[in-house]
C-alpha cells in the first residue's frame, strides 16, 4: 500500500534521507522510529507529497506519487503532530470543509461526520467553535477529518501528542479497527516506544537518514541479538544510545 524505492533527500551537501526502501502492506500498522534529526519528518513529508525527493520514488496503492499526485493523495489521510485548524469554524463546519477538499458530496459528509464526531467524543461539541477546544479535542477533530473520506492509507506524525488517556485509548482502538478490521494501512511516526510496541505490527528504525532495521518485535530482537529485550532496549542498542542509558543509570545510582 505504501512503497518507497531508494528514497533520498538532500539539503545542499547534507543527505537527510539515504536511499530508503520500505513496503507497508494493507491491514498493517507500521511504526517509524528514530532519534531526533534522524530523518523521520523529512521522510513523512516526502510520503505525503509536501517535499520532493532528490531521487527515488514513492508509491501509494500502486500510484507513483510524482506522476499521479492527485490519485495518490486522494487515498491518504495525514495527521500532523500539531493540529492546525481555522478556529472560527465549528467542528461540523471543519469536517464539511475537509470533505469538500476531497470532493465528497454534501450528503455523504452529513452521513459520515456524526459517527466520527461521536467516536472521537466530540458529538456534544459539534456546533461549538474550534477556538473553545482543548489541544486534545483539536487533535481528535483532526483525526476525524483525516478519516472522513475513508482513505486507504493514514500517515500519522506523533499520534499521542496532547492526548489524555481516554483519547489515547480511543485512538489505539481506531487504529486497530482501521487496519485489522478494514484492511487499511497506518504509517505512524512516534517517540512513544510503548505505544509502538503495543500497537504496531512491524517497526522500522531510522538513524542518520538510513533505515537500519525493520520487522516484527521478534525480528528486531534477532537483529539486535537480544532475545528478551523490549523495544526501548532494542532502539537504544541499534541507534547507539546504550552508552547514554548506562550514563543515566550510573548518575541515578
Amino acid at each position: 500500500m505504501i512503497k518507497t524505492e531508494n528514497l533520498t533527500k538532500n539539503f545542499g551537501n547534507f543527505e537527510a534521507v539515504k536511499s530508503i526502501n520500505l513496503e507497508v502492506m494493507p491491514g498493517e500498522i507500521y511504526g517509524f522510529l528514530g532519534p531526533n534529526g534522524a530523518g523521520k519528518t523529512t521522510t513523512i513529508r516526502m510520503l505525503i507529497g509536501l517535499l520532493k525527493p532528490t531521487s527515488g520514488k514513492v508509491f501509494i496503492a500502486g500510484y507513483d506519487l510524482e506522476r499521479n499526485p492527485i490519485s495518490a493523495k486522494s487515498l491518504v489521510g495525514f495527521i500532523p503532530d500539531q493540529p492546525y485548524i481555522y478556529e472560527k469554524l465549528t467542528a461540523r463546519e471543519f469536517l464539511n470543509f475537509i470533505g469538500g477538499i476531497y470532493g465528497m458530496k454534501e450528503a455523504e459528509i452529513e452521513q459520515k461526520a456524526p459517527g466520527l464526531l461521536e467516536f472521537f467524543d466530540l458529538k456534544n461539541w459539534a456546533d461549538e467553535l474550534v477556538e473553545s477546544f482543548s489541544h486534545g479535542m483539536k487533535q481528535r477533530l483532526v483525526y476525524a477529518s483525516a478519516l472522513l473520506h475513508e482513505p486507504k492509507v493514514v500517515i500519522v506524525d506523533e499520534p499521542m501528542v496532547g492526548m489524555d488517556p481516554r483519547g489515547a485509548r480511543l485512538l489505539k482502538d481506531a487504529f486497530r479497527d482501521f487496519a485489522h478490521q478494514q484492511g487499511k494501512t497506518i504509517f505512524m511516526s512516534t517517540h512513544t516506544l510503548e505505544v509502538a510496541e503495543e500497537v504496531c505490527d512491524r517497526i522500522g528504525i531510522i538513524s542518520r537518514g538510513q533505515l537500519i532495521a525493520q520487522g516484527t518485535m521478534a525480528e528486531l530482537r534477532s537483529q539486535a541479538k537480544s532475545t528478551d529485550a523490549n523495544l526501548e532496549d532494542i532502539f537504544l542498542k541499534l541507534t547507539g544510545g546504550e552508552e547514554d542509558k548506562e550514563l543515566i543509570q550510573s548518575l541515578k545510582g
